[in-house]
């Protein structure tokens, strides 16, 4: 069946029927013409449906493609954003917190839960009705060779998706670099489900193969790009996935769906802070389904599942709202993220990995220094060490008997020097602050990059660094806190070339070698100066310790 302009309209309140205006950007679609915005050199096609309204009956399930196309269109605005769960403000108190260092006043603490809470804030509008895609391309480029792709799986707040308006700029600066380093590309990012919404766990949603729908969300969109990108003057055969934190987790985990067979929808991954993580089965989450079923009044249903599908969506919202997010005391231990769930993952990722069910491609993944530090200020009144383990116990390996987690205890002491921000002595020696955030940038952060790259260096080509920017400015008492390097675009021209050639070297400088099982090399970028190459062995008890407590007792 056609997908007639009515229809469409009520699909995405994002694409409306419009009239192409003089000069504006076209494309054909199907039996449609898309008029997008057009932008000094880039051009814009915005807010394109993917997948039919994931809301009312269709909530909780997986993606639909959308029928063809049909009709005159509008692609000039960004769809709504994917509800996402609303993070709860933290509160201190009126004290000022004394430690080995400069005093940590609550009105610094606040400027440091303002980069957690950053990227939410920027959501102007949301809908259930979110799943859109959006391209953009150099305006004026003539070449007979389609060009090569880069696809970003944004996704903020960790597995809590917002709008990805936020990083049109990002689009719109990655295409314009390319342009100047003579390697032109085209960018491609989408809504997709997050939190609740995207990720629900549980019994139930196993039993109905409804795991991951975030995941699968962006497959669609991948299989979208496939379709039509071509269109666009995309190469269908040269697509690569990027993402950071969650996004990256996400690019890691399409990795090792379906056995690491990509089915030709990519071709090259690049992860920033994020690799595959030691995450359990999809019924451990079991208790924040049952919560949000009671806090939706679904409790008495014979299937709680599709009651779910009936609450309003104000409603659905307040519950989940309630839940744990990653400004609550347990932190990056979530409520909502990926979970093997037998369908999109067949087993914890970690054993995936140990069983060489990767995707045979070039990648590229590497981590910030200081990973956990901007996670753990919710946990000041962690004071000792008894306190420390039973954190650690509780919330992120409550599967692990006591004689396993010993090993742990001493890579991971109290002593503030040996924690995060790494290498700044006692300084922000609060508590066991530089402790949990060491043990949770480690576990969730770079233990799993270590592992993945020791398991498959040497089977395929793969890149890593560490930056160690922006150790002391803005924030020192976080230093090089998750997501410094977005902040600073370092990454830019490496990704450029990655996506390009699938090597993120130009040929000129500091080479950045391949990392390889007998000489695990880190491209590292100091707190000043021009990159270095060291090599990848630091904190190698602690980080050995957490990856088998990940591959043995996943959370």
């Amino acid at each position: 069946m056609l997908f007639t302009v009515g229809v469409l309209l009520a699909v995405s309140t994002s694409a409306t029927l419009g009239i192409p205006l003089a000069g504006s950007p076209t494309v054909k679609l199907d039996n449609a013409i898309f008029t997008g915005l057009s932008e000094g050199p880039v051009s814009k096609f915005l807010g394109i449906p993917f997948a039919q309204p994931p809301k009312r009956d269709r909530r909780f399930r997986l993606p639909l493609a959308v029928p063809p196309y049909e009709g005159t269109l509008s692609a000039t605005k960004y769809g709504p954003a994917c509800p996402q769960q609303t993070p709860s403000p933290l509160v201190f108190g009126s004290f000022t917190v004394d430690i080995a260092g400069p005093p940590l006043s609550p009105d610094q603490i606040d400027d440091a839960l303002k980069i957690s809470r950053l990227q939410a804030t920027d959501v102007l509008e949301s809908d259930e009705d979110c799943l859109s895609i959006n391209v953009i391309k150099p305006a004026n480029i003539s070449t007979p060779v389609l060009l090569p792709v880069l696809v970003v799986l944004i996704c903020q707040n960790i597995f809590d998706c917002s709008n990805i308006r936020r990083n049109d700029d990002t689009g719109v600066r990655l295409v314009e670099r390319s342009l100047q380093l003579g390697q032109p590309l085209i960018y491609v990012s989408m809504n997709y489900r997050g939190s609740a919404w995207g990720f629900l766990p549980g019994v139930e949603v196993k039993k109905a193969g409804l795991g991951n729908l975030g995941l699968h969300d962006q497959r669609e969109a991948l299989l979208w790009v496939q379709k039509y990108i071509g269109a666009f003057g995309g190469d269908k055969a040269k697509v690569t996935i990027w993402g950071g934190s969650a996004g990256a987790i996400s690019v890691s985990l399409h990795m090792l769906t379906n056995g690491g067979n990509t089915g030709g929808l990519f071709r090259g991954a690049f992860m920033q802070s994020g690799a595959p993580i030691p995450i359990g089965d999809i019924s451990d989450g079991q208790k924040y389904y049952d919560a949000l079923v009671s806090d939706t009044k679904c409790s008495k249903a014979i299937d709680t599942l599709q009651c779910l599908r009936t609450v309003p969506s104000d409603v659905l919202q307040a519950a989940v709202d309630k839940s744990p997010n990653v400004l609550s005391y347990q932190a990056l231990s979530l409520a909502w993220l990926p979970r093997a769930d037998g369908v999109f993952l067949a087993d914890s990722p970690l054993k995936l990995v140990q069983q060489g069910k990767v995707a045979d491609i070039p990648f590229v993944t590497g981590n910030v220094d200081d990973e956990g530090t901007a996670f753990s200020l919710s946990s000041f009144n962690v004071t000792n060490d008894a306190q420390f383990r039973e954190y650690v116990k509780t919330y992120f390996l409550p599967k692990a008997p006591d004689s396993a987690l010993a090993p742990l205890w001493s890579a991971y002491s109290d002593d503030p020097r040996a924690g995060s921000p790494f290498n700044t002595g006692i300084l922000w020696g609060y508590h066991q602050y530089k402790r949990i955030a060491a043990f949770q940038g480690d576990s969730v952060f770079q233990a799993p990059r270590r592992f993945f790259l020791q398991e498959r260096s040497g089977k395929q080509k793969a890149w890593s660094y560490l930056s160690k920017r922006s150790k002391y400015l803005p924030l020192p008492f976080l230093g090089s806190f998750h997501g410094t390097d977005f902040n600073i675009h370092l990454m830019d021209d490496y990704l450029v070339r990655f996506t390009t050639t699938l090597n993120p070297n130009n040929g000129t400088g500091v080479v950045w070698p391949q990392y390889t099982p007998t000489s695990p090399q880190l491209y590292t970028f100091p707190t000043l100066g021009s990159p270095t190459v060291t090599i990848d062995n630091y904190r190698a008890n602690g980080l050995s310790v957490l990856a088998e407590l990940g591959i043995k007792y996943p959370n």
